[in-house]
């Protein structure tokens, strides 16, 4: 507990806090672009059957196209034989004349909004449908294998090391995936890219909360939710500029090179290096630090012996050595374990069945894009007020407990109201923001150091899981329209109970050992605090004793 003394040593919140906080917040502005990126370059425009290669596209083409009950031609149905007259109006008969089948010569594309899309390339339309939908399930699977290889990677090998391969990863994937021949090696690609989302998602939060004082975790939890709400206004512009899909996943992908080089001069956690047992890295890393904050002095008078005496707990661990599994060992930890999957899954799986469908309100999509990352603005401020104010149990509680009421309510409300049922869908989505932005500085403060990495990507691959079923449960709207709305919106009700199993973190030092954890459930800081209170009380009276009134 006394590495906090240190950093305030050091500076606290000094130049090299700000620099590399700055520089860790940079590439999260494209978070939020390749998560939601298919969104854009998986678009379906609106389309119907191409007519045969000798009919005239604007009289005899027309006679193949069944219209449906707007008038339009129907998307995955065509005429066997051209038809003359008045068209049937919803291209269903199955006699003799007037008999439908689905598209044989391909699709034509409306290309007014979206010129290029995967969907236009690769015909994912119609029988093929559920293929665009695979494209997004495999990226994220590739967020939650990333989020278990490279948390646990974190532990082993540092922060810092991790980082810079996942830079390097998600630049060099994402240009592959602009250059794809096929769609099989484009889902291979983005399954690759988001196994480097998860890491770099991971790793920023932890070296940025390890290099931080206790009262400022919070702010870089909160600057962290900004930056990706920033980048939801980032992608709706990218993405109006750039409409080509190759050339916008190109964009979203090429800056990360400037990334990984600049990563290079980031300073490994020096909490991990006393944890792991590195005392000398520790000290080279503390003395850096108090180089660029301007405390030489300070810096000059940590030794090997004093960061021995003061980190004598640290070292102590560095010698066990914990893996995934100690989660579900230890009773202490599976408790917090199981508990916070819950949260995880529930955030991710509403979130995510909201976010992935914006075609589906009715209106411009760069609009929805827009309105969407702006609600998180306004939502992150009362989230950000209720954490430092309330604590992190009431927010994490009232952000799902909110979030799952609008989106109930709004599965209730006439399909017909469309504002209501909209501003409700935004209002849900601004609270599972919250949430997203709460449970991550939640659970790196509910951890130890010996096993937080790992807990942060057991945790995001929990969230990994929600994001891959929400898009099975919006199937559900076959046998019942508002179905997927009921149960996006029961499950964060449900899971918003579990927070008051949690223990509360605010003001309280991050925990090293599973003992620290349940020395802080038993009240035992508070105690020793006031047991050297009434010791300082005696020498305080003899000291008046001798000094006279």
């Amino acid at each position: 507990m006394a590495f906090n003394d240190l950093l305030q040593q050091l500076g606290g919140i000094g130049r090299f806090q700000q620099i590399q906080v700055t520089l860790l917040l940079l590439p999260m502005l494209l978070m939020a672009s390749h998560n939601t990126l298919q969104n854009f370059t998986a678009a379906i425009p609106t389309h119907h059957c191409r007519p045969p290669a000798e009919a005239n596209l604007s009289k005899e083409g027309e006679a193949w196209l069944p219209r449906d009950r707007q008038g339009q031609p129907e998307s995955c149905l065509q005429f066997t034989s051209p038809q003359q007259g008045p068209p049937f109006p919803n291209g269903t008969e199955t006699d003799g004349v007037g008999a439908t089948e689905p598209c044989t010569n391909g699709w034509i594309y409306d290309n007014s909004t979206f010129p290029s899309t995967i969907v236009t390339e690769w015909d994912l339309v119609c029988s093929h449908r559920v293929l665009r939908q695979l494209a997004q399930s495999l990226y994220m699977v590739g967020v939650l294998l990333g989020a278990i290889v490279f948390g646990h990677l974190a532990d082993r090998l540092g922060r810092r090391k991790v980082l810079i391969l996942n830079y390097l990863q998600i630049a060099v994937t994402g240009i592959c995936a602009a250059f794809a021949p096929n769609f099989p090696i484009y889902c291979a690609f983005r399954l690759l890219s988001g196994m480097s989302i998860a890491g770099i998602i991971l790793n920023s939060m932890t070296l940025n909360v390890e290099w931080m004082p206790i009262h400022t975790r919070a702010h870089v939890g909160t600057l962290i939710g900004y930056a990706y709400s920033l980048g939801q206004f980032l992608l709706a512009g990218v993405a109006y500029a750039v409409p080509h899909w190759r050339q916008l996943q190109l964009v979203v992908s090429v800056p990360f090179f400037a990334v990984f080089i600049y990563s290079w001069f980031f300073i490994e956690s020096a909490r991990w290096y006393s944890s792991s047992g590195r005392l000398d890295l520790t000290l080279r890393a503390l003395q850096k630090v108090a180089r660029i904050n301007g405390k030489q002095e300070e810096g000059a008078k940590l030794n090997m012996e004093v960061l021995r005496a003061s980190l004598q707990k640290e070292l102590t661990m560095g010698k066990v050595q914990a893996s995934a599994m100690e989660l579900l060992r230890c009773p202490t930890l599976r408790r917090l374990f199981l508990c916070l999957s819950m949260l995880w899954f529930a955030t991710s799986f509403a979130y995510y069945g909201l976010v992935m469908d914006l075609q589906g309100f009715g209106v411009s999509i760069y609009l929805i894009q827009v309105i969407f990352g702006a609600v998180d603005l306004p939502a992150k401020l009362v989230s950000f007020l209720v954490i430092n104010s309330l604590g992190r149990r009431p927010a994490q509680m009232a952000s799902l407990l909110l979030a799952g009421i609008c989106i109930l309510v709004n599965g209730m409300m006439p399909r017909d109201q469309s504002i209501v049922r909209t501003s409700l869908a935004v209002l849900g989505k601004g609270c599972l923001a919250s949430s997203f932005n709460c449970i991550f500085l939640y659970t790196g403060e509910v951890y130890p150091t010996m096993i937080r990495q790992t807990g942060l990507g057991m945790g995001s691959m929990t969230a990994r899981l929600g994001s891959i079923v929400s898009p099975l449960v919006s199937m559900t709207s076959e046998l019942y329209p508002t179905l997927p709305l009921f149960i996006y919106g029961t499950i964060p009700v449900a899971a918003s109970a579990v927070v008051v199993l949690l223990p509360e973190t605010m003001g309280q030092p991050l925990p090293d050992t599973v003992q620290d954890i349940k020395n802080r459930r038993r009240g035992k800081p508070k105690r020793q605090q006031q047991e050297q209170q009434k010791q300082m009380i005696p020498l305080q009276a003899s000291a008046q004793e001798k000094n006279g009134p």
